[in-house]
């Protein structure tokens, strides 16, 4: 998306189409009861197979990669666009881990997703233990919910300069069934030393968790951000609105002398869609979506997309 003057005599009205997103996996009980998952997509550079899941559960306990346990659908409104809605909770997205599950409340040790940077380039991290996550789902008459929380540990290592500090986040996400065919659902998150963890940030998919200031110390980044939206049931199908954001402070980072101007501040998208099944494992959709970004040093820029998208379930 360009931004600032770059918006000026920019191109649009570009058109694309692809199948990358189509799915196989297997999905295998054995006779002790071990329950083994396996799935790809083909949504890579080259349209080569991308490993999606692959895990295997026993019991209480999950143990490959999978969804984050600090990622939770409960307040997800459905779109038609992949990479989803700015504000999703949690990672939103899938990775190695040890999981135990009881009744509703899960925990988990994670493969860690910590990003530094010294405001030109980024920083090799180093994590000496993995990132910690809790989560706690449940449902309580028309509403449904979901709460996580996560520590990490943000650090590097050079050989001659080392430092080290502590991250945290947590989200909220829920869903209220206001009628049998309305419903409205959001979450809200929060990040401190975990916007590794906060989705849509940055300028590609996350943000930076901390920079490195001019006496090699490592300080932390907050970040928050939030959606919300409604679905309605119409005719075959549904109706789906949605609104998120997502906003990182580099005021420090200025403060301290950083050229991080050319940083995503805050990212903004929304979408309007109508889904429906016209037969039985068919399901098609058609989509507007509005993305809208503030840059560090002011500048900003906007995008439309306009998607039809279909799905066969086999």
């Amino acid at each position: 998306m360009n931004t600032g003057a770059a918006e000026d005599n920019e191109a649009s009205g570009y058109f694309g189409a692809d199948a990358v997103q189509s799915r196989l996996g297997v999905r295998t009980t054995l006779p002790n009861d071990v329950k083994i998952t396996i799935e790809g997509d083909f949504r890579t550079s080259t349209s080569t197979v991308r490993l999606r899941h692959a895990f295997g559960q026993y019991k209480n306990w999950l143990m490959g990669q999978t969804w984050s346990n600090y990622t939770a659908f409960t307040g997800a409104t459905s779109v038609l666009e992949f990479d989803g809605v700015a504000g999703n909770a949690g990672l939103y997205s899938r990775t190695t881990q040890v999981r135990y599950t009881t009744g509703g409340l899960s925990l988990a040790a994670e493969d860690s997703k910590a990003s530094i940077t010294d405001g030109s380039a980024s920083v090799e991290t180093k994590q000496s233990i993995p990132t910690f996550t809790a989560r706690y789902t449940g449902e309580s008459g028309p509403v449904a919910f979901s709460t996580a929380a996560l520590v990490q540990q943000v650090g590097y290592d050079t050989g001659t300069k080392d430092d080290a500090a502590l991250g945290f986040a947590v989200f909220g996400s829920a869903k209220f069934n206001v009628t049998d065919t309305v419903s409205i659902q959001g979450n809200v998150n929060y990040t401190d030393g975990a916007n590794g963890y906060l989705w849509r940030s940055g300028t590609n998919y996350y943000g930076e968790d901390a920079y490195v200031d001019a006496n090699g110390d490592v300080e932390t980044i907050t970040g928050y951000s939030a959606n919300l939206g409604t679905s309605i049931k119409a005719g075959p199908g549904a109706f789906n609105i949605v609104y998120g954001f997502t906003t990182m402070d580099w005021d420090d980072a200025v403060d301290d002398g950083l050229a991080v101007g050319d940083k995503h501040e805050t990212n903004t998208n929304a979408f309007v869609n109508y889904q429906w099944s016209p037969v039985k494992s068919v399901n098609l959709g058609v989509q507007y979506g509005y993305f809208e970004v503030e840059k560090v040093n002011g500048d900003d820029g906007d995008a439309s997309r306009v998607m039809f998208a279909a799905q066969y379930n086999f």
